[in-house]
């Protein structure tokens, strides 16, 4: 009965994110003397064999062109055969977008008991506790799983990539033949370098910038560090910058190991969409401004003067010119 690792893809490659969470799903299987294994949906682009180095023993992969787009209802009637054929006691997803979207309606198709927003590996001492985050991630909860199947999704960015040698086996599985239900009419990506929900890096601004055409600085700050551009909620309800780049409680919810806010005040709803990131740096003329009191490092200054200064310091330490 191997612990089952649903792997989120886009564009045919697989996600940072299920990266983490396999990683996460081979240390449950290391403590439960298990193996672990994954479940890979639609046409992909990546060798899946050597997903063997996150510690994977096994990938069934379910090659087929109507799995391509994500369909939550298709997806959880696949996975629902793929965990009974594979015996599976516990599957493990990525609390993203969506793994927040399939993996509830899993939970019922399996009676298993859910633990969404999860930070840490379960604690199996004394039956099977499980620490997620509750109250928009202000505080954390400790959840006792007792149904037999579980599952389990993981945080963004709350476990640790590691790799080491080894090949995965690859199988071939055959999917329900059951139709989806959506027509993919049209897809329209969001643009820029790094995607916002996998970047490590997140530059991003707020009304302190006083209009579309001051974010060059912004730009030019994201692309010395490699980093994704965001915004705050204002910004994208006057159409500074598409909606794809909103971040918060209504927009995207983030976890980078670096996020930095440039003029933003840091309104609670705000807060909600970023507060799990590993570092956050506040740069803002207002000393009184919320964000610094969540803020791990702070700039009072004005943005105009400190970003150049910032983004040339960062050029110079990476030597560029």
């Amino acid at each position: 009965m191997p612990v089952l690792i649903f792997i989120d893809t886009a564009d045919g490659h697989v996600k940072k994110a299920s990266l983490e969470a396999i990683c996460y799903g081979v240390k449950i299987a290391e403590q439960t003397g298990t193996t672990a294994e994954a479940v890979v949906l639609g046409e992909v682009k990546d060798d899946l064999s050597s997903l063997g180095k996150y510690g994977l023993k096994k990938v069934h992969h379910a090659n087929n062109a109507s799995l391509n787009h994500t369909d939550a209802q298709l997806y959880t009637k696949v996975l629902a055969q793929a965990a009974k054929a594979t015996g599976a006691k516990l599957i493990i997803f990525s609390n993203n977008l969506n793994g927040k979207a399939i993996a509830p309606g899993l939970s019922v198709c399996l009676k298993a008991g859910l633990v969404s927003g999860a930070v840490s590996l379960p604690d199996t001492g004394t039956g099977f506790i499980v620490k997620k985050t509750v109250f928009s991630g202000k505080a954390s909860a400790h959840v006792s799983v007792k149904t037999e199947i579980k599952i389990i999704a993981l945080n963004p960015n709350a476990y640790k990539i590691e790799t080491k040698e080894g090949i995965a086996e690859v199988v071939s599985f055959t999917s329900p033949d059951v139709a989806s239900k959506v027509n993919v009419i049209k897809t329209t990506k969001a643009s820029g370098e790094v995607p916002l929900t996998e970047a490590d890096i997140v530059v991003s601004g707020g009304r302190g910038l006083k209009g579309p055409e001051n974010w060059g600085m912004l730009e030019d700050l994201a692309k010395t560090l490699h980093a994704a551009l965001a915004c705050s909620r204002p910004v994208a309800d006057a159409h500074w910058r598409p909606h794809s780049e909103h971040v918060g409680q209504t927009g995207v919810t983030i976890a980078p190991n670096l996020y930095i806010a440039v003029g933003i005040s840091g309104a609670i709803q705000h807060l909600a969409g970023v507060n799990h990131s590993k570092i956050i740096v506040v740069i803002n003329k207002d000393p009184e401004a919320p964000f610094f009191k969540a803020a791990d490092y702070g700039i009072v200054g004005d943005a105009f003067e400190v970003v150049p200064k910032f983004t040339d310091a960062v050029k110079k330490l990476k030597g560029v010119v």
